[in-house]
C-alpha cells in the first residue's frame, strides 16, 4: 500500500513516501535518520486537535522522545514573528545541529518549519510530514522554504531539501471538501504543464477521487510527486525547466496578495483559477487553440472548484493594480514577467516577453465577468 518516489539530488537525495498509514509507522521511518532518539516536533492548532498526541505516540512506542510546538493556523503563521517564535523555541529545546525537527502539517507549517531549519544553526535536517492534498503534491517536495512578507508572497526563504516526506493520503480523508479541492489545483496543474495523458485521467476520475477513492487518491498523489521530482533533479533552484512547476501562480500570488493571504482566496484556489488565466492569456496570445482554456475550465468546473475571478467574494483591485502586484512577484526577472504559457493541455513553457498590455486585457475582462 505504500509507494516510494526518489527525489535524486546526489548526497542529499530523499524519499517520498506515499500511502495510508505512514504516520503511525512514522517512528520506524525516522529512526534510522537520528543521531539520537528525540525530535522537535512544529505543528498548528487545526493539525494538532487531530493528529499531534496520535502521532507523538506512535513515536514514543517506537522509542523515539518528542516535543512540540503547536502554532496558530492559517497563512498568516508565514511570517517574521512566528519564525522567530519556531527558531526561539527549537533553541531553547537544544535542538542540535545533527537533530532532527519534524513538520507535521499543510504547506503553512512545512514552508515556515523548513526555512527555520535551514537557518538554525546554519543547517539542521528535517522531516516534512505533509497533512494536505496541496502539501503532500507540491510544498512538501523540492526544499523550497519560506514567509511571507508585507511586500509578496514566499520573498524571504531558501532551498533546504528534507531528510525524508511521509505523505499519509489516509490523513487527507480528514479534510474539509473546500481544503481538498485547495490542494487538487496542484495536482490539476502538473497534468496541464507536463502530462496530458494525467490531465485526462484527472478528467475521468476526479470526482470519485474527490470523494474519497483512497485508491485514486494514492495514484494521484504519487504521479504529483514524481513529475516534481523529475523536475526539481534537473533544476534544484529554479535556473529553468522549474519554473514550469510555477503554472498558474503569477496570477496566483498577485491575487492572494489582493485578498490579504486571507480564507477568501485559499493557495490552491488561487492556482486553479490562475492556470485557467495562463491558458486564457496562451490562447490571446495565439499559442493554443481557442477551445483548450474552456477545457481547462470545464474540468474545474466539474470538480466543483473556484475557476474565474467571479469566483472570490469581496473586492478587487483594478486589472493595473494586479498587474503591479505581480511586478513583485520573485518569478520577475530583469524587470520583466515571466509567465508559464502553454501551446496545449500537458505542454507548458516560460516565457519572460509577454505583452503586458495582453496580460491587461485579460485580467480586464475577468474583471468585468465579475458583474
Amino acid at each position: 500500500m505504500m509507494d516510494t518516489v526518489q527525489v535524486a539530488l546526489g548526497t542529499r537525495s530523499y524519499e517520498v513516501r506515499i500511502g495510508p498509514g505512514l504516520t503511525a509507522g512514522a517512528a520506524e521511518a525516522i529512526r534510522p535518520l537520528l543521531r539520537r532518539p528525540r525530535v522537535a516536533i512544529v505543528t498548528d492548532a487545526n493539525v494538532a486537535a487531530l493528529h499531534l498526541q496520535a502521532f507523538r505516540a506512535g513515536l514514543e512506542e517506537g522509542g523515539i522522545a518528542s516535543v512540540a510546538l503547536t502554532l496558530p493556523a492559517g497563512e498568516g503563521t508565514k511570517s517574521w514573528a512566528h519564525l522567530a517564535q519556531v527558531v526561539d523555541w527549537l533553541l531553547s529545546e537544544k535542538v542540535e545541529r545533527k537533530d532532527m525537527v519534524i513538520a507535521l502539517g499543510g504547506g503553512v507549517i512545512g514552508d515556515l518549519v523548513g526555512f527555520a531549519a535551514a537557518i538554525l544553526r546554519r543547517g539542521v535536517r528535517f522531516v516534512q510530514v505533509p497533512t494536505t492534498l496541496l502539501a503532500q503534491v507540491d510544498s512538501s517536495v523540492g526544499g523550497k522554504t519560506g514567509i511571507n512578507t508585507a511586500h509578496g508572497k514566499n520573498l524571504v526563504g531558501a532551498f533546504h531539501q528534507p531528510a525524508l516526506v511521509l505523505a499519509d493520503t489516509g490523513l487527507l480523508a480528514t479534510l474539509g471538501r473546500r481544503e481538498f479541492l485547495s490542494g487538487y489545483g496542484e495536482v490539476v496543474k502538473y497534468g496541464l504543464l507536463g502530462d496530458a495523458g494525467f490531465f485526462a485521467w484527472l478528467e475521468q476520475n476526479g470526482p470519485a477521487l474527490r470523494d474519497g477513492d483512497e485508491a485514486l487518491r494514492r495514484h494521484a498523489v504519487r504521479r504529483s510527486v514524481e513529475m516534481k521530482a523529475e523536475i526539481v533533479a534537473r533544476d534544484e533552484t529554479e535556473e529553468g525547466d522549474r519554473a514550469l512547476l510555477n503554472l498558474g501562480h503569477t496570477f496566483c500570488h498577485a491575487l492572494e496578495a489582493a485578498t490579504g493571504y486571507s480564507d477568501r482566496l485559499l493557495h490552491g484556489e488561487g492556482v486553479a483559477i490562475g492556470c485557467a488565466l495562463a491558458f486564457e492569456l496562451s490562447q490571446r496570445l495565439g499559442l493554443c487553440s481557442q477551445e483548450t482554456p474552456g477545457r481547462v475550465r470545464a474540468h474545474l468546473a466539474a470538480m466543483g472548484m473556484k475557476v474565474s475571478l467571479a469566483d472570490i467574494p469581496g473586492d478587487l483591485p483594478d486589472a493595473e493594480a494586479l498587474l503591479a502586484l505581480m511586478a513583485q512577484d520573485k518569478k520577475v526577472q530583469d524587470g520583466r514577467l515571466r509567465f508559464i504559457l502553454a501551446r496545449d493541455i500537458g505542454a507548458a513553457f516560460v516565457a519572460d516577453d509577454v505583452d503586458a498590455g495582453v496580460v491587461r486585457a485579460v485580467l480586464a475582462e475577468a474583471l468585468a465577468a465579475r458583474g
